[in-house]
């Protein structure tokens, strides 16, 4: 098997995304909504991981590198109109933490992730939003002494300290608020059923 070579590949995947990102912020288009090039590039990005992953498993450390499985951590995180492909993948990133062969931050991430498209909790406290106040603020989660252990315990920050990250980022990028915040929840939640989230 030529992991180098699926490696490459791998990584040329997140730097398209990244690429495309940047044009968006750079064109004022990041916030919104979901961008439909973007979204294109996503559900392509996902097919073509999963068809890696199916003939190698889980791009781990030992088979691919840092780099790379980073970056295959990074596609699956934005492959969000692919729940089931998300849902496989955070259960095979579970196995891969749990034999040390890959970023436990990473599992973080999507473990989070994929509760706040269920409309559940979540327990990392990684994915943010806007509030009604116009502030980039994390999405609901349990509790926040136990998330601030949870983050302790997988090398991450506290969740204070992210918040004014995520808020001088978003500064930064030039990013605004969304103007109708209700017209968005509601698109949103449309888009959670027609993406299969939610029912």
């Amino acid at each position: 098997m030529d992991y180098t070579t699926i490696a490459e590949r791998i990584i040329n995947l997140k730097n398209e995304d990244l690429a495309l990102r940047d044009k968006l912020i750079k064109n004022g288009q990041l916030s919104e909504g979901y961008n439909e090039e973007m979204e294109k590039l996503h559900n392509s990005n996902a097919e073509i991981l999963n068809e890696i992953i199916n003939t190698i498993g889980y791009p781990t450390l030992d088979k691919v590198g840092k780099e790379a499985s980073e970056a295959a951590w990074l596609v699956i995180q934005h492959s969000i109109g692919q729940p089931g492909f998300m849902r496989k993948c955070v259960k095979l990133l579970e196995s891969a933490v749990s034999e040390n062969k890959a970023n436990p931050r990473s599992l973080a991430y999507l473990t989070d992730r994929i509760a706040v498209y269920e409309g559940r909790p979540q327990l990392y406290g990684t994915q943010f939003d806007w509030d009604e106040n116009g502030e980039l603020s994390p999405r609901p989660y349990d509790d926040l002494a136990n998330v601030n252990q949870r983050r302790k315990s997988v090398g991450l920050n506290t969740l204070e300290e992210q918040t004014d990250i995520m808020r001088g980022q978003v500064k930064s990028e030039n990013q605004a608020p969304p103007t109708d915040l209700e017209n968005r929840k509601q698109k949103y939640d449309e888009w959670r059923k027609a993406a299969g989230w939610i029912k």
